[in-house]
């Protein structure tokens, strides 16, 4: 279940790296790439996902040792949500993932304000997609400093409070 989620909240863009291009092959999901191997990324606070049922088929990985977090729905293999680490309140949801037959994710959260990463996308590089674009880097600041202090950054949806605060500890 996804809340307080608008255009105003989110931030939604379409992702080129080969990272997403990678992890949507290992699941055998490519059918969710569009034509220039891009993922429909909508953004939100931790605080905003939660699941109702089936939490036991959360899976968790990483495509390196740097790499994002991802999680995926082992029965379907759906893609749930990739993020950084819990430190930084900002977990990517695929759109796909927010469809349903009443709403579209157009509708709930407006169109991609653009594309990043392009200078992995197949067939040509999209226009404006290879540079740091400082209007959308201020959005993505804006927004999370903005659920950190409203808040919204624990409960999360994948990772526990305690566990992350000791494993932040003990390094």
């Amino acid at each position: 279940m996804v809340t307080n989620v608008s255009p105003n909240t989110v931030n939604r863009v379409i992702c080129d790296c080969d990272d997403c291009q990678a992890f949507l092959h290992q699941l055998d999901r490519a059918d969710l790439l569009d034509a220039q191997g891009g993922s429909d990324i909508i953004q939100i606070a931790p605080a905003s996902l939660s699941f109702v049922a089936g939490r036991e088929r959360i899976v968790g990985l990483r495509l390196s040792p740097r790499g994002l977090y991802r999680w995926y729905a082992s029965c379907c293999r759906m893609p749930l949500g990739n993020m950084l680490g819990p430190a930084i309140p900002l977990v990517g949801v695929l759109a796909q993932a927010l469809e349903c037959e009443t709403q579209k994710p157009d509708d709930l959260c407006g169109p991609p304000i653009g594309r990043i990463f392009g200078k992995y996308a197949i067939d040509g590089v999209p226009e404006r997609s290879t540079r740091l674009n400082p209007w959308r880097l201020a959005r993505v600041m804006r927004m999370v400093l903005g659920w950190r202090m409203g808040g919204q950054t624990w409960r999360h949806p994948f990772f526990d409070l305690d566990r992350a605060s000791r494993a932040a500890n003990s390094r």
